[in-house]
């Protein structure tokens, strides 16, 4: 039997926008996680939106608390729904104090509460709930259509995992039927961790074929029916959705699991963020941002196409209104405006580009001041790095990991064995990081 999602005119989808992203520091120690730069010309936001957007789900809430601005000005830049739907919109609710509140969100669920009263103002019966740092596809019709057809009073998705991943996520254990019967947040023990795998046969409705264990790990994606979600959030103490919200909802209501079999990956540290970004130089990565029927949204910018110059390229990505001159370039993202000056060689790393051109005079004054441009300055080695955007970056620099552990330094800092140039950063010239 075909599944039928709902009318988008029934649906509302919420974006969290996520707190202080502590694990992605540096990258966010000036923006929210939604903000981070993805694949050279994009933000980790775009992919929630434009996944909205290719569902047919136009009405869509941002809500947003930490080091927001950035996100605000590119969302705002990025999305203007004359474009996309006459009805559509993209709403952005920061954290601000009321009457009945004085402080930052608590959590997922206290976030949406905070924003209840918003959403009555728009007629809906489902609220989609999403997070903004994810890269997965993901068609949201599905999900509603089966929560339809299971007559659904909560539907979780769920991403099948191994045993050693299971033990960072909350876990669901699900009947024939895909109602979910049980769930435990992130389960370190290995007999409650024996008692949560997959059974055969629901692996065999799934297809999942492996010989290992495997178990259900929440995505973070919820869709609730509007009655359900408000009467959840009424208990003020009931902060997260994962924490609270689901195992409270399991014991009483019907919740039911969305098995999702895709790509998915939680950009929540430095490892997973480039480790995400360099597989898209594969030739067949495991993310595909050339899908014309379901386009990746961003700011049109009207950048000019990039300029090379005597290059050696190899498995590389390379944005727009680049000026790259005589230079290697190997397994690597490069995001737009990137400049680099003859000699460098840039291999398994990330540099997120520039916000700007500097204007010649711009540059007179940096000669004038001993301050690298914009950039990456002649005969300079990174290798495992990522480079935040308008960091100044000298000649004659050598910038790898070299096994080091997680440091601090003055213009660097090294994470998960990657090393970090953050955002406006100067590496002056002959600096060995």
């Amino acid at each position: 039997m075909e599944l039928r999602a709902p009318g988008p005119e029934r649906v509302i989808s919420v974006i969290l926008g996520g707190g202080a992203g502590t694990r992605l520091f540096p990258l966010t120690k000036e923006r929210a996680k939604p903000a981070v730069p993805l694949a050279g010309k994009y933000r980790l936001v775009d992919i929630p939106i434009s996944l909205c957007l290719n569902s047919g789900l136009k009405r869509i809430f941002l809500l947003t608390q930490y080091l927001s601005s950035s996100l605000h000005r590119h969302v705002q830049q990025s999305y203007r729904f004359d474009d996309y739907h006459p009805r559509g919109f993209i709403e952005i609710m920061a954290a601000t104090q009321q009457s009945d509140s004085t402080g930052w969100y608590q959590g997922t669920a206290d976030a949406v509460r905070q924003n209840f009263r918003h959403f009555r103002n728009h007629k809906h019966d489902f609220v989609l709930i999403l997070s903004g740092d994810q890269l997965y596809r993901m068609d949201y019709r599905e999900i509603l259509a089966q929560h339809i057809q299971r007559n659904a009073d909560v539907t979780v998705a769920t991403i099948p995992v191994h045993r050693d991943p299971a033990k960072g996520f909350g876990i669901m254990h699900i009947d024939d039927t895909q109602r979910i019967v049980k769930f435990v947040e992130k389960p370190k023990d290995e007999a409650l961790l024996d008692t949560l795998v997959i059974r055969p046969e629901i692996r065999s409705q799934h297809q999942l074929a492996t010989d290992e264990d495997l178990y259900l790990a929440s995505m973070g994606i919820y869709v609730f029916n509007r009655a359900v979600l408000e009467q959840a959030l009424l208990n003020p103490t009931v902060t997260d959705f994962g924490k609270d919200v689901i195992p409270g909802a399991i014991q009483s209501l019907n919740v039911f699991s969305y098995v999702y079999q895709g790509y998915w990956e939680d950009i929540g540290t430095i490892r997973a963020f480039y480790d995400a970004n360099l597989d898209l130089t594969e030739p067949v990565p495991k993310f595909n941002f050339y899908d014309a029927a379901s386009p990746i949204y961003t700011r049109s910018r009207y950048l000019p196409a990039s300029k090379v110059e005597r290059c050696e390229i190899d498995r590389a990505t390379l944005s727009d209104g680049c000026i790259l001159r005589e230079s290697f370039i190997s397994r690597s993202i490069i995001g737009i405006r990137t400049r680099l000056e003859p000699g460098v060689r840039v291999s398994d790393s990330i540099l997120m580009g520039a916000d700007f051109y500097e204007t010649l005079a711009e540059m007179e004054a940096n000669h004038r001041l001993n301050r690298p441009h914009v950039g990456v300055g002649g005969n300079t080695l990174i290798e495992g790095a990522i480079v935040d955007k308008n960091a100044r970056i000298g000649s004659d620099v050598v910038i790898r990991p070299a096994g080091r552990k997680d440091t601090d330094g003055q213009c660097y800092y090294i994470r998960d064995g990657v090393v970090v140039i953050p955002k406006e950063a100067v590496v002056p010239n002959g600096a060995v990081l």
